[in-house]
Order: structure tokens, then sequence, then C-alpha cells
């Protein structure tokens, strides 16, 4: 037994040699001549900068177009207008309508316009389209005319979505997506507001709320206040 603790004197002995004992503990010191190692410097976190959903500064010009959603973040406010055709006179529409007739949208010049490309499968479209006739009840005395265009649907089934809903509003069917191709309505669903000018005023991607389609019709409906 006296052998082992004197074995262990030594080699603790030994160890404490090329360190010293800090609060019971052994801490040892670099090798005489080596510097002790530097940290590598730690770079200042970098904060992201946050881009807006919409491209429209509320301190634009009154005649500047105006946006209501849907831009991608980061984009310019001259990129978004061009997308959405703002300040543009609409493009070409005639399609035919759900249960017959024809929607032209160049005989509803002198009344304001908001057509809303949509698809039955977009559960966007399905918390959208009441909102809509909703307002296109409570300003149809402004002259207010509010037109979906399904695409690439069938007649039947764009009927029974809409009866669904309990939405009368006149729907215009795109069977062969060229006037969605026309109108640059590659995501599902996209809004425009045309004037009684027939220029596109203002646009938004889907997934809106009544408010954002308050701003789209302020936009098209001059001197009425429109709430959501």
């Amino acid at each position: 037994m006296g052998s082992k603790v004197a074995i262990a004197a030594g080699l603790v002995t030994g160890v404490i040699v090329g360190g010293m004992v800090v609060g019971g503990l052994v801490a040892f010191l670099p090798a005489t001549g080596a510097a002790a190692p530097t940290p590598a410097p730690t770079a200042a976190p970098t904060m992201p900068v946050a881009a807006s959903s919409s491209p429209v500064a509320s301190s634009a010009p009154a005649d500047s177009p105006s946006v209501s959603a849907g831009a991608s973040p980061g984009t310019s406010a001259a990129t978004a207008a061009a997308a959405f055709h703002v300040g543009q006179p609409a493009p070409r529409l005639v399609v035919p309508t759900v249960g017959g007739g024809t929607i032209d949208i160049a005989s509803l010049k002198g009344q304001p316009v908001w057509v809303n490309f949509m698809a039955t499968w977009c559960p966007s479209s399905v918390d959208e389209l009441p909102l809509m006739a909703a307002f296109a009840a409570r300003y149809a005395d402004k002259g207010l005319v509010v037109i979906p265009v399904d695409v690439r649907e069938d007649e039947a089934a764009v009927a029974a979505f809409t009866d669904g809903l309990g939405v009368s509003l006149p729907t215009g069917l795109d069977k062969d997506g060229a006037a969605q191709s026309a109108w640059g309505a590659s995501a599902l669903p996209v809004h425009f507001w045309i004037d009684k000018d027939g220029i596109v005023r203002d646009g938004a991607l889907g997934g809106i709320g009544p408010d954002v389609m308050a701003t789209g019709l302020g936009s098209i409906l001059p001197g009425v206040t429109v709430t959501p």
C-alpha cells in the first residue's frame, strides 16, 4: 500500500511541475517560448434588412402607381406596378360567362371594374369571392362591376363552386388560359382594379382580406371613402 501511495504522489508531483494549482484544480501553462493561442475574432452579427411586402411607401405622390399587395420582398414599386399593368390600359378581356353570355371589358368603359383571376381549387378564392360579392353589392350604385374569371376549368365545376358559396357575380371562363396569359396572371388568385377610363390603378396577389380590397377599390372610386 505504501509503494502505491508513493507512486501516485510522484505522478501528481510530476504533473504540477508543468502547471499551477488553482482552487484545487491543476491549470496547465503553455510550454516556455510558445505563444498562447489567440482566439479567432468573432464577426459582429449582421442584422437582416427587413423588406416590406408592399413596395409602395406611404409618402408616394398621389399620382404614383400604387400596388396594394403581392409583390415579392425587395421588389421595387416600378417593377411591381409593371407586373400588374398599373398606369396602363387594361389588357383585352373577352370571355364567355357561366350560364351563357360574354364579358367584354371594353364595353364597361365608364364604369370602375374589379377583375379577379381565380380557380375553384384555390383556398383563397373560397375566402375572397363572398367578400368581393359584398363589395359589389355595397358599391353597385357607384357603377362598380366585379368580374371573377376562372382559369382552365369546366363550366359545371365553376357553377357548382360559386353556387356553393352563394355568389352570383358574373363569372368569366378563361377556358384555354389565353386571358390569364395576356394579363400576366401566372399566380392565382390575382386582382386588378380598373378605373372608368379603362386604366389599371391597382393590383394584388390573392390571399388578401377586406382591408386590401378596400384600398384597391379606393383607387378606382374617386371621392368615395371605401371601408373594409
